[in-house]
C-alpha cells in the first residue's frame, strides 16, 4: 500500500506526487475526472486548489474529492531523475 507525502502542480491536470518510498510520479488526472465528485475538478483553477491530507495520505480538494494513493501510484509515470532546471524532468513509463 502506498501513501502520498508531497504533491505539486505540473500543468494542465497533472500533478507531481512523491510517495512514501521517495519515488516521484507524474499523474495525469484529466481522463479520470468523471462523476459528480470529480466534475468540479475540470475547472482548472479549482483543480489547482489540492492539498495533501496527512490523515488519509492522499491528495484532496476542497469539495472532499480524493483518489486512492495506490491508484495515483498505478497511473503515474515515474520520474527517473530530479530536475536540474525547471521543466527538465526525465520520465520513464512504468
Amino acid at each position: 500500500m502506498h501513501y502520498v507525502t508531497k504533491a505539486s502542480y505540473v500543468g494542465d491536470y497533472r500533478l507531481s506526487i512523491e510517495f512514501e518510498n521517495q519515488e516521484v510520479r507524474v499523474v495525469d488526472l484529466e481522463p479520470h475526472l468523471d462523476g459528480p465528485v470529480f466534475e468540479p475538478l475540470r475547472e482548472l483553477e479549482f483543480f489547482k486548489r489540492f492539498s495533501v491530507n496527512q490523515d488519509i495520505d492522499t491528495v484532496v480538494w476542497p469539495n472532499d474529492a480524493d483518489f486512492s494513493p495506490d491508484f495515483l501510484y498505478e497511473i503515474g509515470v515515474r520520474i527517473t531523475e530530479q530536475p536540474h532546471t525547471p521543466g527538465d524532468q526525465r520520465i520513464v513509463s512504468s
